[in-house]
């Protein structure tokens, strides 16, 4: 019994005590080392990402805010894009098919009214004039023996009449000349027409000559050069990979227009009359004058558009077809007051503006970091817009900031 009970004895003090707390653990020198490097490791790791994040300096480009003119900007209403097009522009081409003989013109050619630039293969137009010509001589030849007959007939009716008088024939003689001269009469109004039809058919054979020679409908410039020495050309698109509608392209400059469409939510800012300024995609720092002709009448329901025409009040050879275009509707001065007050806020490039949630924010530079504004806009004046709080005259903007430059941040500036 007493060995059980020492067995006992010894297996508790064997046994784990899990509510017992864990003994406390005195920090060794390596420890305390290890600890220490770690530490430094992420303080050294913030000093750097603060002074990439912070203290480095971005380059920007910087713009001046210009005050407004006294005599106020024409603000824009409504910008949109839309294409130079021509309103007199043709293919021309000849009435019937043919043969090109000669192409008389290049691209790039300016060509007036009624000039030659095109010949076509015209051996049986002249062939069918001279047959019809020929034609006309004889109906004339045998006009001219009618009216020799017909002379005739009537000297004979005086005589038979003179004979009748005197007895010497009987009153039958008489009656056959006079028949004779109605017969003669009547030939000679008939062999008339003759001779009209074939002047008829003298002018139609001249006309399909004259179809051989393509010319050209109106003044203006050749843009392009369709057909060939050779080729077939057809008024009608006749079938065939070697068939051509036309010798060329030609369009009027003086016709050019620009077509824009206007979404129809804002078509009520447009008017007839209307200011617009107009700037070339190809020429961005050229502003050209111009004015609403009209806006028509009718609705492109896919894209929910209205079409206006724009006419530009400057003609210049740098405009041509199909260039893009960007137009701003520009503020009716009429409607202003005679008395309108000095504009407020300053003109900024439209690149500084940005869009940030529901703001609109300009990065200004104050002492070489970038300070974040919230701005209220105006209208715009081509690449210019305005602002009418938050940003004050003289100050440096920036245009195109990058889109990760944060509040604060150092940055470089370089004129744009």
């Amino acid at each position: 019994m007493s060995s059980q009970a020492d067995k006992r004895a010894l297996l508790g003090q064997l046994r784990i005590d899990r509510d017992e707390p864990p003994p406390q653990r005195v920090p060794t020198r390596r420890t305390l080392l290890i600890g220490g490097g770690v530490a430094l490791a992420a303080a050294i790791a913030a000093g750097a990402w603060f002074f990439l994040s912070v203290g480095a300096s971005v380059p920007v480009r910087t713009a001046l805010a210009q005050p407004m003119a006294a005599g106020g900007a024409n603000a824009s209403v409504l910008d949109a894009t839309g294409y130079v097009t021509a309103r007199r522009e043709a293919t021309v081409s000849a009435q019937i098919t043919g043969t090109v003989a000669a192409v008389l013109i290049e691209e790039g050619d300016h060509v007036k009214e009624g000039q030659v630039i095109g010949r076509l293969e015209d051996t049986a137009q002249r062939a069918a004039l001279a047959q019809a010509q020929a034609q006309l001589s004889s109906a004339q030849a045998l006009l001219a023996q009618d009216e020799a007959q017909l002379a005739q007939s009537e000297r004979d009716l005086v005589r038979a009449q003179d004979l009748v008088k005197r007895n010497l024939v009987s009153q039958q003689a008489e009656e056959q000349a006079a028949t004779q001269v109605d017969i003669q009469k009547a030939q000679l109004q008939a062999q008339h027409k003759q001779v009209e039809l074939a002047s008829a058919a003298v002018r139609s054979a001249q006309v399909q000559l004259d179809y051989c020679t393509v010319r050209a409908p109106f003044t203006g410039v050749v843009i392009a050069k369709a057909a060939q020495v050779g080729e077939i050309i057809s008024p009608l698109s006749a079938g065939g990979g070697f068939t051509r509608t036309g010798i060329g392209t030609i369009v009027d400059m003086d016709s050019l227009e620009i077509e824009v469409d206007v979404n129809e939510a804002y078509i009520n800012r447009v008017q007839p009359g209307q200011g617009v300024e107009s700037v070339l995609n190809a020429y961005p720092d050229w502003r050209i004058p111009s004015h609403v002709i009209a806006i028509i009448p009718t609705a492109d329901r896919s894209k929910a558009t209205v079409k206006v025409r724009i006419g530009l009040d400057q003609k210049d050879p740098r405009i041509v077809p199909d260039m893009g275009v960007r137009v701003s509707f520009l503020e009716d001065k009429k409607s202003a007051p005679a008395t309108a007050p000095v504009p407020r806020g300053v003109l900024v490039p439209t690149a500084a503006v940005r869009r940030d949630g529901e703001q609109d924010v300009v990065f200004v530079v104050k002492d070489r970091r970038a300070q974040r504004r919230a701005v209220t806009l105006g209208g715009t004046s081509g690449q210019l817009r305005q602002v009418l709080a938050g940003v004050s005259p003289g100050e440096s903007v920036i245009v195109e900031a990058p889109a990760d430059l944060r509040d604060g941040a150092r940055v470089t500036e370089g004129k744009s």
